[in-house]
């Protein structure tokens, strides 16, 4: 989902550019964490900088912009010299930064309170000294409206500021000896801590006046961690336990409370230096919902599923032949894109909204159908949720001979993928239906797509290509294989995966398709997603070796918070585009779950 857009514009002629603000510089985006809480998320770098949060929701205006150019973040950081680690308590977002100074060792402990308020975001920050004193600057500029709105109206009452930035109403508790700075537009001062001493500080931001008692911060966070305990499943069974719970916990982090998933927390991280690709994903894609649901599914009726289930439902049954692609996490419309006044992230730009609003994406119907299906198995579906199945396979029916943006959203064609996983869709969702006659009419809409789809779109050579007018391959094209359109064991999903292997694969890494004759790393990182697909490709197929080392390869493209962004910079191990990515981690959790149990059988493995 990246690359349909309208051309950027030069940026010199369309936006005044600030200077970057040398108080919160960037950091390449392997060192940044997320804290996460359902409705919102705060992106999080080494020198304790909180440089992106959008409040009270995730497509809500940010309130800490630096990530992009902005003024706005909110930084805890030691004095002197000192190096950074940091590790995620297991299967949480609870985050720990880690600092060794010149004398001993400082953490800082943060998290969103969790379970969240829709409206009110709590960050939760407690820091400690180690084994001897130490010394840290804090500092606090919000700024409301992607950096338009300064702090205003700040004082400070029993030791407890409050304030208005923006549309929201602010409150910072544990800063008693803060001072403003900058027209009293930042708070600021020096903690010093004794060995073995932690301090807490507490920041709420809300869109409704705060009249409450101020958050008390042990209960705070008792209450985050024992949500969290219970919100990440154990996962036994499967390669990579702690790591799948990793991912399980961003996309729990992700997802709202009304079951939708956000893509991305974050807007505009270029996926190439000035190339233009640089969108906004703080949207929930149907696609990327089912693919997160279905890897649930793999592993258990876990509640991530019946959240997907619920939240694609309720947009079928609205739309039907209209679905879109993506929605807000209130199942609003996508606002149209557009820039802001900001540099953007170092080689990006500064976009927010997405054009996604304007496609039609058929194979979000197949993926639909694939996660009803997947949840049928566990006995999830209730009336509510087959009348939305029957609302997807109809509008396949109406709509498959019509052009559409594809998975990457590049232009309207007839997409081999798009057909085949509606195809695939119908096929699993007829297997579940408890109506034959229901099931056999769908079986046969999808005989009929893919004999289709076979007589125009088969190369040659006797792999699946991408359109009727374009010979080339395709990542994509893994899938229909994966999902049930054709048989693991059908000449044509053997033919596409050897020939994918062959052409669109560099030294262990995946990529979506070739853009020119640049070598495939040039043009544009290895793609996550396609890692796992391999994996996946190669694990139904019985090489059960080649499938471990493409899982091993594509889970370790990635920093020490272990997030994946989309894309991967194979030459300089670089992360790249939007993080951290949901379908990646998704894909990510079905690939250790479908390895790990070793069911090499010869049939989709959805089943």
């Amino acid at each position: 989902m990246t690359d349909r857009r309208p051309p950027t514009p030069d940026r010199s002629s369309t936006v005044a550019v600030r200077p970057t603000q040398a108080s919160f510089p960037p950091h390449v985006l392997r060192e940044y964490a997320l804290l996460a809480d359902g409705e919102r998320g705060a992106v999080l770098g080494p020198a304790g900088d909180i440089v992106w949060m959008c409040a009270p929701r995730w497509d809500s205006d940010a309130v800490f912009t630096a990530l992009i150019g902005g003024r706005g973040g909110y930084s805890i950081t030691p004095v002197g010299r000192h190096v950074w680690g940091g590790y995620y308590e297991e299967g949480s977002m609870i985050w720990r930064n880690r600092w060794i100074t010149d004398v001993g060792a400082v953490e800082c402990r943060d998290a969103l309170a969790y379970p969240a308020d829709p409206h009110r975001a709590v960050l939760l920050r407690r820091l400690e000294a180690l084994h001897a004193p130490a010394t840290i600057i804090v500092s606090l500029e919000p700024r409301a409206g992607y950096d338009e709105h300064p702090l205003l109206d700040a004082h400070r009452v029993d030791g407890v500021w409050t304030g208005r930035t923006g549309r929201l109403w602010l409150r910072w508790t544990g800063a008693p000896k803060a001072h403003r700075r900058g027209n009293g537009e930042v708070l600021t001062f020096q903690l010093h801590l004794e060995p073995g001493q932690h301090h807490d500080l507490v920041l709420e931001l809300s869109d409704q006046t705060l009249t409450d008692e101020p958050i008390e911060p042990d209960a705070a966070w008792r209450a985050t961690e024992a949500a969290w305990r219970d919100a990440v499943p154990a996962f036994e069974g499967g390669l990579s336990r702690r790591d799948t719970r990793r991912s399980y916990a961003v996309l729990r982090g992700l997802t709202s409370t009304g079951g939708g998933m956000v893509a991305a927390a974050t807007t505009s991280l270029p996926e190439r230096a000035e190339a233009g690709r640089n969108y906004d994903y703080r949207y929930v894609w149907i696609r990327d919902q089912c693919y997160a649901g279905q890897a649930v599914a793999a592993a258990g009726p876990h509640p991530l599923l019946d959240d997907a289930v619920d939240f694609v439902a309720d947009r079928l049954l609205e739309h039907g032949d209209h679905l879109a692609p993506a929605y807000t996490v209130t199942g609003d419309p996508v606002p149209d894109q557009h820039h802001l006044d900001l540099p953007g992230y170092p080689g990006g730009y500064d976009i927010v909204g997405n054009w996604v609003n304007q496609q039609f994406q058929l194979d979000a119907y197949g993926e639909a159908l694939l996660l009803f299906a997947a949840a049928a198995r566990h006995d999830r579906l209730d009336t509510r949720h087959w009348d939305a199945a029957v609302a997807a396979a109809g509008a396949i029916g109406r709509r498959w001979k019509e052009p559409d943006a594809g998975i990457w959203e590049i232009d309207n064609r007839p997409w081999t993928h798009s057909r085949l996983t509606a195809a695939a869709g119908l096929r699993a969702i007829a297997a579940a239906h408890p109506a034959p006659a229901q099931g056999a009419h769908w079986l046969t809409l999808a005989d009929h797509i893919v004999a289709d789809t076979s007589a125009h779109a088969l190369h040659p050579d006797g792999h699946w290509q991408r359109s009727p007018d374009d010979p080339a391959l395709d990542a994509a094209l893994l899938l229909p294989g994966l999902r049930g359109a054709v048989p693991a064991d059908d000449p044509r999903t053997v033919a596409t995966l050897r020939a994918y292997l062959r052409d669109l694969t560099c030294d262990g890494y995946a990529y979506r398709f070739r853009h020119d004759q640049r070598p495939l790393g040039e043009a544009e990182g290895s793609f996550l997603l396609c890692g796992f697909l391999v994996a996946l490709s190669l694990h139904q197929q019985g090489d059960a070796v080649e499938a471990r080392a493409w899982y091993e390869r594509t889970r370790a493209a990635c920093g020490p918070p272990q997030l994946f962004s989309e894309e991967y910079d194979a030459d300089q191990h670089q992360m790249r585009g939007n993080l951290p990515q949901a379908f990646v981690h998704a894909l990510a959790i079905e690939t250790a779950t479908r390895l790990g149990r070793g069911d090499q059988k010869k049939d989709n493995t959805n089943a």
